[in-house]
């Protein structure tokens, strides 16, 4: 629930809570991704690395953005391998056997293309593992003496992070994990969210009801840090629109940075019921609070309770759920509760 403070400027806050509804997508969302894992034959043998939840399930809801660093800077297909060499803090991307230093040219491509990149609005971008350029965690850099270390960053990826360091990034092979994939196709969704907040027009109306809506799935990443957000939200009035932007929504996305857990989501399960106590009756709560129970202790996946949520919310028109981005934030056909 908002603060009493939340509601001190009718220019501020809607009193017809019945006409509020989800958030809509005016356009789909643009999703970087290293090309390889689209199928294309873009690698150093002439291969591809095709991944078959990016092309087939994620591309149904997102549009896609292929970036081969390699190619796109000018190299042939196919190529001899590359591997990164010197310090892991700023190594040289140099061929493995003839010994072509190919960093200023990757370093040049860099810079054009995050321009490029950056018209885009990209809400994330999905790296190819492993890859001396687009890897993003964990990529061999080799000494000269002959030793490895496992902590370089691909000179792209690298480079897109530092440009772009509040956009949602991951790795494919990552995105095996149910947890990681939830987590990173939350953030996307809820950036894109976000920018059509932005668009133009009087904002702060907007910027309220983009909070009021998070509130429950920002909880689930945190049960501390939105506090920090309301907070600022219910000053909002006491600062320039723009500066309120740039400060919410970097605490926004170093939220969503931080995995959901099932103690997480117990506590907004409950959090969600104190909302429904006035309308449900003795034995639903006793219902609720025992398939809570048993997620809790991982005898049932999120889905069974986010389903039985939304049918006792549509039942009693309990509108502060109803607007809640929690229960729907992201489209049900990516099955990305069934784990948890």
């Amino acid at each position: 629930m908002f603060p009493r403070s939340y509601c001190c400027d009718r220019e501020f806050v809607s009193t017809d809570l019945s006409t509020r509804t989800m958030p809509t997508m005016n356009e789909r969302i643009k999703l970087g991704v290293s090309a390889c894992l689209l199928g294309q034959n873009v690698r150093y043998d002439a291969g591809h690395c095709r991944d078959p939840f990016i092309t087939g399930t994620l591309s149904q809801y997102v549009e896609l953005v292929p970036v081969c660093p390699e190619v796109e800077c000018g190299l042939p297909v196919p190529r001899e391998a590359m591997r990164l060499v010197g310090s892991p803090q700023a190594p040289r991307l140099v061929t493995v056997y003839t010994k072509q230093d190919q960093t200023d040219r990757m370093h040049a491509w860099c810079s054009k293309k995050l321009n490029e990149l950056e018209k885009l609005d990209l809400c994330g971008f999905i790296f190819k593992k492993g890859s001396p350029s687009s890897g993003m965690e964990k990529i061999k850099v080799y000494t000269e003496q002959g030793t490895v270390s496992t902590k370089g960053i691909g000179i792209f990826a690298r480079a897109f992070m530092e440009r772009f360091p509040l956009t949602p990034v991951e790795e494919n092979e990552r995105l095996y994990d149910p947890t990681i994939r939830e987590n990173f196709i939350e953030a996307i969704f809820v950036l894109k969210r976000w920018r059509e907040t932005l668009s133009p027009g009087p904002i702060r109306q907007r910027l309220i009801d983009f909070h009021t809506k998070h509130e429950l799935l920002l909880l689930a990443h945190s049960p501390k840090r939105p506090g920090l957000l309301s907070k600022m939200v219910a000053g909002i009035g006491d600062c320039a629109p723009e500066d309120f932007r740039t400060n919410y929504q970097e605490v926004l996305l170093g939220v969503l940075r931080l995995k959901t857990t099932r103690p997480k989501h117990t506590n907004v399960l409950l959090h969600a019921l104190g909302y429904l106590r006035t309308f449900l009756r003795p034995e639903e709560k006793r219902e609720l609070l025992e398939i809570i129970e048993q997620y809790r202790q991982g005898l049932l996946p999120l889905t069974v309770l986010v389903t039985l949520f939304n049918h006792y919310v549509r039942t009693y028109d309990a509108t502060y759920l109803q607007n809640q981005c929690y229960f729907r934030p992201h489209p049900t056909e990516l099955l990305l509760r069934n784990h948890a």
